[in-house]
C-alpha cells in the first residue's frame, strides 16, 4: 500500500471499500508514519506534508492517545472518512511515509534515455526535498541540447526516435517534430530506410508515429547528426576525434568506408543530402531544420525547468558521509595511473580533471548567450557524451554510425576505459584505495558508489567490486538492458546499522498486479558501531555551528562582544 497506493486502492475497491477498512488503514499508516518520522524534527516532517493535509496529519502524528485524547484521535479519522477524502488522504499519507523513509536521495546518473518518460521521473524527484544527482552522460546529453548545442540537439532527437520516445519529445517537452517529419518524408520518399527501424520498447500514447515515417525521420536526423559531429571535430582538434569524422571516410562511388585502414562495404548507400566533395555541409533545408529544433529545446518551459533542477542539484561527483559517488569512471591508464587530459591548455587528472570539467559544464549553461565561451562549452557537452577521455562516457568511441551502416560487427566494438579492468581485476582493492585517497578519503571507512555500467547478474557478475570498496548501482533499469542483466536495477540503502543492496524486478513484471513482488534486499556490509548524526556530514556541520555559537557566547560573556543599541 505504501509503495503503490493508487493500485492497491483500486484493487480494494473491486472487493469492497468499507468504512472500517479506511479507518483501520489510516490508523495503521499513522503508526508507520510516526516510526519513520521519529528521527526528524517536527518542522522538517511538516515540510514533507501536502499543505491541504498538513494540519490534520500533524495532529494525528502528535495527538496523545492517552490522557482522554483517544476520542479526539478517533474523531479526526472518522471525519476524514466521513467527508469522503479517505482515499486521497491515504495516498497523501503514503507519500509522506515514503518521503520520511528517505533522508537523502542520491541519483547516480542517467535519468534520461532509460525509459519513455524522463520528464515524469524528474517531476517525481522534484517532489522530494533532499535530492542530489551525479550527472551521467545521458543527462549531459540533454543538458547540452537544452543549452542549444546543435550536435546535442540532433543526437538527442535521434536517440529518442531510435527508442520510439515520441511522447517524451512532443508531449513531455513540446519539441516540434513536424518540420522533421515533413523533411524526412520528402527527402527519403523512395528510401525504405530498412536499417533505421526504431526499437519498439514502449508504445506512444499521445503521439503515435507510423513506423515507416519514423524510420525516415531517424535516418534524416542521423545524417544531420553525423554532419554536425564532423564539423565539431574539425573545430576542436584537441578532442583528438578525427577518426570519428566518418562521412569524410566514405567512398561514395564504390559505396565503401575506410575504418582503421580497412575498407568495408556500406549496407546503405543512399545519401541524398550529402555532397561527396563537402560531406559535412548541411543543405539549406537541414540547417533550417536544426535551427528550428534547437529553438524548440531552448524555449521549452518544462525542459528548462528540469535542466535548471539538474544544474542546481547536480555535479560530476559527490562526497557524502565519507563515500565517493560518481556515474562513470576516473580515467586511468593501463598501468593504473590517472589519465592526464589536456583541454584548452590545461592538463588535469583525477579529482582535478573532474573539477575542471564541471566548470565547463556550468559554462555551457551560465556563460553569456552568443559568447565564444558558451559555444566552446556547448561543444564540450557533446564531447562528454561520447568523447574518449570523458569520465562519464568511459569508452574509446561511440559506434552509432557503424551500427547503422556497417555489417561487420567487429567495427561495432566500444572499448571501456582501463579503469574497469583495474577495479574489477585482482588489483581492484588497490585501485579503489588509490581513487579514494585521490579524493581525500580514508579507504578504511569509505566506499565508491558507481553507476553507468549495467551489472549482468545472469552472467554471474556481482555489483560489489574492488574487494568490497566499490558498489555498482546499475543493473538494467533501462528495458534495453534487461534481457542481458535479468533484473531492473539496484538501489543502495544506507541506514544507521548497515549498507544493503535492493535488487529490483523489471517494472513490467510488477505492473500486472497491485501486490507485485518488492525488491530483494541483501545486507552487504554492517557498520562496526551504530552511525549517529554526529558521524554524518550534517553532524559535522552542526557541530561546527555549535562550536562557533559557543565561541560567540563566550566572547559576549567575557565582554569582547558588546550588546548593540
Amino acid at each position: 500500500l505504501i509503495y503503490r497506493p493508487e493500485q492497491v486502492l483500486a484493487a480494494q475497491r473491486k472487493v469492497g471499500m468499507t468504512k472500517d477498512w479506511c479507518r483501520v488503514t489510516i490508523f495503521r499508516l499513522v503508526q508507520v508514519c510516526k516510526s519513520v518520522a521519529s528521527k526528524y524534527t517536527r518542522s522538517k516532517v511538516r515540510k514533507k506534508m501536502p499543505p491541504q493535509y498538513a494540519y490534520i496529519m500533524d495532529e494525528l502524528l502528535h495527538a496523545d492517545t492517552e490522557e482522554k485524547k483517544e476520542e479526539y484521535y478517533t474523531a479526526i479519522i472518522e471525519a476524514i472518512e466521513g467527508t469522503g477524502i479517505g482515499e486521497d488522504f491515504i495516498i497523501a499519507l503514503c507519500g509522506v511515509i515514503r518521503q520520511c523513509a528517505i533522508n537523502q536521495l542520491h541519483i547516480i546518473g542517467d535519468i534520461f534515455d532509460r525509459g519513455p518518460h524522463a520528464d515524469q521521473v524528474l517531476d517525481e524527484l522534484m517532489q522530494y526535498t533532499d535530492v542530489d544527482i551525479q550527472w551521467g552522460n545521458h543527462d549531459i546529453h540533454w543538458m547540452g541540447a537544452a543549452c542549444g548545442n546543435w550536435c546535442c540537439v540532433a543526437s538527442v532527437v535521434r536517440a529518442a526516435i531510435n527508442y520510439n520516445n515520441f511522447d517524451l519529445l512532443e508531449d513531455g517537452y513540446g519539441i516540434n517534430l513536424r518540420p522533421l517529419s515533413v523533411f524526412a518524408a520528402e527527402t527519403y520518399r523512395d528510401d525504405p530506410c530498412l536499417r533505421f527501424q526504431p526499437h519498439q520498447l514502449d508504445d506512444n500514447v499521445y503521439d503515435p508515429i507510423d513506423s515507416a515515417l519514423a524510420a525516415k525521420m531517424l535516418k534524416a536526423i542521423a545524417i544531420i547528426q553525423f554532419k554536425l559531429e564532423g564539423q565539431a571535430i574539425a573545430r576542436h582538434p584537441e578532442y583528438e576525434m578525427a577518426d570519428r569524422d566518418l562521412l569524410s571516410k566514405i567512398n561514395y562511388e564504390k559505396g565503401t568506408i575506410t575504418l582503421k585502414g580497412k575498407s568495408y562495404p556500406l549496407r546503405d548507400t543512399a545519401f541524398p543530402t550529402v555532397d561527396p566533395k563537402k560531406p559535412l555541409a548541411l543543405t539549406p533545408e537541414e540547417e533550417e531544420l536544426v535551427r528550428t529544433l534547437a529553438r524548440s529545446f531552448t524555449h521549452s518551459p518544462q525542459l528548462c525547468r528540469h535542466i535548471r533542477y539538474l544544474y542546481n542539484n547536480g555535479s560530476l561527483y559527490k562526497i557524502a558521509n565519507g563515500n565517493l559517488l560518481y556515474h562513470g569512471c576516473i580515467p586511468m591508464e593501463k598501468d593504473g595511473s590517472f589519465t592526464t587530459v589536456e583541454f584548452y591548455g590545461k592538463k588535469r587528472s583525477g579529482r582535478a580533471l573532474l573539477d575542471e570539467l564541471e566548470t565547463m559544464i556550468r559554462e555551457a549553461y551560465y556563460a553569456p548567450e552568443g559568447s565564444k565561451t558558451k559555444e566552446n562549452a556547448g561543444d564540450f557537452m557533446w564531447y562528454l557524451w561520447c568523447g574518449k577521455a570523458s569520465p562519464i562516457f568511459a569508452k574509446d568511441r561511440m559506434t552509432t554510425f557503424e551500427r547503422y551502416f556497417v555489417e561487420d560487427k567487429t567495427t561495432h566494438a566500444e572499448r571501456s576505459d582501463p579503469y574497469y579492468a583495474h577495479v574489477e581485476g585482482p588489483d581492484g582493492r588497490a585501485a579503489c584505495e588509490r581513487i579514494l585517497r585521490e579524493f581525500g578519503l580514508d579507504p578504511a571507512r569509505s566506499r565508491i558508489i558507481n553507476g553507468h555500467v549495467p551489472v549482468r547478474l545472469g552472467n554471474g557478475e556481482s555489483p560489489v567490486k574492488g574487494g568490497g570498496l566499490l558498489y555498482v548501482i546499475d543493473g538494467g533499469i533501462s528495458k534495453a538492458y534487461q534481457s542481458k542483466t535479468g533484473i531492473g536495477g539496484y538501489t543502495l540503502i544506507s541506514n544507521s546499522h548497515y549498507l544493503a543492496l535492493a535488487e529490483h524486478r523489471p517494472f513490467a513484471e510488477l505492473r500486472g498486479s497491485a501486490f507485485g513482488q518488492g525488491p530483494k534486499v541483501q545486507i552487504v556490509e554492517r557498520f562496526p558501531h551504530r552511525m549517529k548524526v554526529r558521524d554524518t556530514d550534517t553532524g559535522v556541520r552542526l557541530q561546527r555551528d555549535i562550536d562557533e555559537l559557543k565561541q560567540l557566547l563566550a566572547a559576549y560573556r567575557d565582554g569582547e562582544l558588546r550588546e548593540g543599541p
